[in-house]
């Protein structure tokens, strides 16, 4: 008796010690995000290492603040210690061909996170939200906010973009013209300053301050004696630097009331920005959604079975055409935010209020 029980005893010990083991059996997953300076990306990151982990694989994450060399070494780290997966947020997604050959020979497979992978016909998928819709979503704000299509007109509006090294800012700003230029061009809306398409309003590096200096000489410049109905604003960070330039001339106070201001990813600031009155709307993209399809992508590149994608014919990254999966962005503003921030559990009310 006590013979067996001390082979259970072994045995059941021996099991204990093999669990955790088959626990790691799965390969690592490298994850590489471009910056800690967006609460966004610390979100992205944290979903990607939580679904992962709870699906029983290793996983080293990184951040390589805006800088392009860092993350290059990063990655190049990740192959080197024989990571079987590499999910990429790119910093410049032009940067990446000859780190992404040496993962392709070691049949690394590559999953290009949220911003497309670009000229290398090394990545394997894209994980995204439907981009072009978040443009169109961003107008639609803007309109419904001024009043459109019942207002009469015309309003001055201002237009941003995004960082001209990231794929999606194209699409954010193409989404969004597709709404605003016939308007513009039948003369209900009128860009004062005449400045017109990426190359003109890009921010390099989605930068606040930048957005902020630009959106001074914008107001200087050509409204001295005219008001700014609205402004659109790609990013939650811009949108921030954005409404400082504008307060610093008195919209929000007195009769001035502020311009209808755009935004996306639902950051905090924002979010209580909103519900101040100051921003007017944000494109909540649910990062718990984007890294449970990227996770479903892993498990089934590496499983070989069919890997879930949606959409085989937009995202040309120059070389190949990306499978990707597309999820659905959500615009919030004042009349749903909390149903779709509190509901879903993605904020508490105190995190916000």
């Amino acid at each position: 008796m006590k013979f067996a029980a001390t082979l259970s005893a072994l045995a059941l010990g021996a099991a204990l010690l093999a669990a955790p083991a088959l626990a790691q059996d799965k390969p690592t997953v490298g994850i590489a995000m471009p910056t800690k300076s967006s609460a966004r990306w610390i979100a992205d990151g944290d979903n990607m290492v939580k679904v992962l982990t709870e699906r029983g694989y290793g996983t080293d994450l990184q951040y390589a603040e805006d800088d392009i060399p860092n993350q290059l070494s990063q990655i190049e780290n990740m192959v080197t210690k024989g990571a079987k997966v590499l999910v990429i947020a790119s910093i410049d997604g032009t940067t990446l061909s000859d780190v992404l050959q040496q993962a392709k020979d070691q049949n690394i497979i590559v999953i290009a996170y949220d911003r497309l992978i670009r000229d290398t016909p090394n990545v394997d998928y894209y994980a995204t939200f439907d981009n072009f819709q978040v443009g169109v979503q961003q107008a639609q704000s803007l309109l419904k906010g001024l009043g459109l299509p019942e207002a009469k007109g015309p309003f001055n509006i201002e237009l941003f973009g995004g960082s001209p090294d990231d794929n999606n800012a194209y699409f954010f700003y193409d989404g969004a013209m597709s709404v605003l230029q016939p308007l513009i061009d039948s003369g209900q809306l009128v860009v004062q300053s005449g400045q017109t398409g990426m190359d003109k309003v890009s921010t390099l590096r989605w930068d606040g301050a930048t957005a902020q200096a630009r959106m001074d000489n914008l107001l200087s410049a050509y409204y001295g004696d005219k008001r700014v109905d609205a402004v659109l604003s790609p990013y939650d960070g811009l949108s921030i630097g954005i409404l400082s330039s504008l307060k610093g001339v008195g919209y929000g106070s007195g009769d001035m009331k502020m311009p209808i201001v755009s935004g996306q990813d639902a950051e905090v600031p924002s979010v209580k920005s909103i519900l101040a009155g100051e921003q007017y709307s944000t494109i909540f993209k649910d990062t718990r959604d984007l890294a449970r399809v990227t996770a479903d992508m892993v498990d089934a590149a590496l499983s070989g079975k069919d890997v879930p994608v949606n959409d085989t014919k937009t995202y040309n990254n120059g070389v190949k055409v990306v499978p990707s999966y597309l999820l659905k962005p959500v615009e919030v503003d004042k009349s749903n935010w909390e149903e779709v921030l509190i509901g879903s559990g993605y904020y508490t009310k105190d995190q916000v209020e």
